[in-house]
């Protein structure tokens, strides 16, 4: 048997999968164990009523399957207009940014059914066995950490809303680091969920609580459009880099297309030094401006036969809508801007730009599995830890913990940890640099296993546990 290992932005999200692969699940197993794990441990990031990606490689048959269980539209069979979205401030990098939350901001959520559609599929662990770990959680609480406490101190304003406020400032203080996060309520909706499967939320009385706080707010998701969701399969398609292939879905900033065209960009890419590299590196990456902070979190899993997992998750800001006695915060993807186009028909999917990926060696087994939080620098942040991890043949340590850099139009957003002489040759090629110390929650949150490691992303606290078989 092989090497495995788990990787994630909580050292509790990957205790939850790690303890799943030792009770002898697979990869897809551990993946949405450590899922629901991270509904508990990482609530700033995701949670049951957000939506997500997943990329599976099957060792068996040498497959790779990519899942939607993203956010929808909501209003299927609504006969009224939707409330307007509220908008709010939040403080990030300095900089004061306008979000929208409210009622009219929550979407169909897709993370349970998404888990469930996987765990039939792939899964070979009992359903109620993949919850529990995610159910001690919810009763015991988490220890926050130190990136998540800051995390806090930003996005606040859409978190302390409702039933937030108990959770995230009980007695009227922030929770800081070392501190205890419970959710009132969550154990009982988890331990729920695990009793009676994804129905709780979709057509039992969950569902019933989730229509109710929405529509006391004026917002029109429904009971048909929880019960009309489902699970859709989407196109894998592949990228050839180096002397491996990186496979995922085709997202809104078509990582896999980028990094098709960097491949054919470097034919000797290898003997090219990180300063050689800059310039193309931040032609290919270059984007619009995004003023989302990429509240979003990972998990990658292989396990000791070669499957993997990836699984992107997300709950957008957060609504500020909290379904009376669930512990669960709704998503507020309707108020993520630049994923709307137009209006949206009720019940179709929307836009993201999360892209779990899955690495294929020459041989057509899996090298890596990773992921990224980040909005419109997931792209970024999988592509440089990629660059470290298939051509420089970094660890996936050394090569998540590596400077970054963003480039948007004519401005490349850096880190102060980038190699030597990348910056020189952005600016000598006409970049303006803006260089970040803080705040390096912007920069993404990656977690990636790889055949001799594992890890997650220090700018968010992400770890990750790599067992030798």
């Amino acid at each position: 048997m092989g090497n495995s290992g788990v990787a994630a932005g909580h050292a509790a999200t990957v205790e939850a999968g790690t303890s799943i692969l030792s009770a002898g699940g697979n990869a897809v197993d551990a993946a949405c164990a450590a899922v629901f794990a991270s509904c508990v441990s990482e609530t700033m990031m995701t949670g049951l009523g957000g939506g997500g990606f997943a990329t599976v490689f099957h060792a068996g048959t040498k497959t790779v399957t990519c899942h939607d269980f993203f956010v929808a539209v909501p209003g299927i069979g609504a006969s009224r207009a939707s409330s307007a979205l509220e908008p709010i401030e939040v403080a990030f990098g300095g900089v004061p940014l306008e979000f929208s939350i409210g009622a009219a901001s929550v979407a169909v959520p897709g993370v349970v059914a998404g888990c469930e559609a996987l765990l039939t599929r792939f899964g070979t662990l009992p359903w109620r066995d993949i919850l529990a770990p995610a159910v001690g959680l919810a009763r015991e609480g988490v220890t926050v950490s130190g990136k998540h406490a800051e995390a806090l101190q930003s996005v606040a304003p859409a978190l302390l809303p409702g039933d937030g406020a108990a959770a995230y400032a009980p007695g009227g203080q922030l929770l800081r680091a070392g501190q205890r996060l419970h959710h009132p309520g969550l154990e009982h909706s988890l331990q729920q969920l695990a009793d009676e499967g994804a129905a709780a939320m979709y057509r039992g009385d969950m569902a019933d609580a989730i229509v109710a706080s929405v529509a006391e707010r004026g917002g029109v998701l429904s009971r048909a459009d929880l019960e009309q969701y489902r699970v859709a399969n989407r196109v894998a398609r592949y990228a050839h880099f180096g002397a491996d292939t990186v496979w995922g879905r085709d997202d809104l900033s078509h990582t896999v297309d980028v990094l098709d065209g960097l491949n054919r960009v470097w034919p000797r890419q290898r003997s090219w030094t990180a300063a050689q590299r800059a310039v193309p590196v931040a032609q290919a990456l270059d984007t619009k401006p995004d003023h989302s902070l990429g509240d979003t979190t990972n998990v990658s899993v292989i396990d000791s036969a070669g499957n993997a997992c990836v699984i992107t998750t997300t709950l957008g800001i957060g609504s500020g809508i909290w379904p009376a006695g669930t512990g669960i915060h709704l998503n507020s993807m309707m108020g993520e801007g630049e994923l709307r186009f137009g209006e949206g028909v009720p019940g179709e999917r929307m836009a993201s730009m999360m892209c779990p990926l899955v690495v294929r060696d020459r041989a057509g087994d899996v090298a890596v599995a990773l992921g990224s939080a980040g909005a419109s620098r997931i792209r970024t942040a999988l592509t440089h830890t990629l660059l470290r991890i298939c051509v420089d043949r970094d660890t996936a340590a050394t090569a998540i913990a590596g400077g970054r850099f963003h480039p948007v139009g004519g401005t490349v957003h850096c880190e102060d940890t980038v190699e030597s002489g990348a910056v020189e040759a952005l600016d000598a090629a006409g970049y303006r640099v803006v260089e970040w110390r803080d705040d390096l929650h912007y920069f993404g949150g990656v977690s990636a296993v790889c055949a001799d490691s594992a890890a997650g992303d220090p700018r968010r606290d992400g770890t990750g546990t790599h067992i030798v078989g």
